[in-house]
């Protein structure tokens, strides 16, 4: 597959955990042009593998919180009630 796929398969922690490596490496160190673009966009797609897997586990969030008669809980605005989320 292709690195999104990769990305996508492993966990937000991971994800975060690389995410946090990369930030590290990319303040303490020096690196050349190329290899900075590199981990740049590494961390693009690792950042955007972050938001996927938040948005899905704020979808799931949303689902639990559906009324037993099975309608989804709404405030006043008619917006989905949903839970904060932090892993």
């Amino acid at each position: 597959g292709t690195d999104r796929e990769r990305i996508y398969m492993k966990s937000f922690e991971e994800l975060f955990t690389r995410l946090e490596k990369i930030l590290q490496t990319m303040n303490e160190t020096t690196t050349s042009l190329e290899d900075s673009l590199a981990l740049f966009s590494e961390a693009d797609c690792l950042i955007q593998g972050c938001e996927k897997k938040l948005q899905e586990a704020e979808e799931k969030v949303e689902i639990l919180l559906k009324n037993r008669d099975g309608s989804l809980q709404t405030d006043e605005r008619g917006a989905p009630v949903s839970a904060d989320f932090s892993p």
